[in-house]
């Protein structure tokens, strides 16, 4: 079983909070099981979850509602634990290295603030 987090900044901010306070309840509701599925089940499917190649150990989370496809970019810290650290709206095939620089930029951060 995995554990699904969200990044803080170092002000306090909750960006992936953020970006779920702005989905409406359908939108939501299909996150929410997404996630479930990835936190519960020992083997996800490639459609909900894989590992982003070219990247510093960056994971995307998968989610299409309708015609709408969102992407939860985070990475592992531990074995089981998932911090979610950038989400946005797709809007091409491919995720923009602007997406792909904001996840690694926070995970650099976090990283640097979490040291044990």
């Amino acid at each position: 079983m995995r554990e699904i987090l969200f990044y803080r900044t170092k002000a306090g901010g909750n960006p992936i909070e953020e970006f779920l306070d702005a989905l409406n309840a359908k939108q939501a509701r299909k996150v929410t099981m997404v996630l479930r599925i990835i936190e519960e089940f020992e083997r996800v499917p490639k459609q909900y979850f894989k590992k982003l190649s070219g990247t510093e150990d960056i994971w995307e989370i998968r989610i299409q509602e309708g015609r709408e496809i969102y992407r939860l970019l985070g990475f592992f810290e531990g074995t089981n634990r998932i911090l979610l650290v950038h989400a946005f709206k797709k809007k091409s095939r491919k995720i923009r290295s602007k997406d792909l620089n904001v996840a690694e930029s926070r995970r650099r951060d976090y990283l640097s603030r979490n040291k044990r």
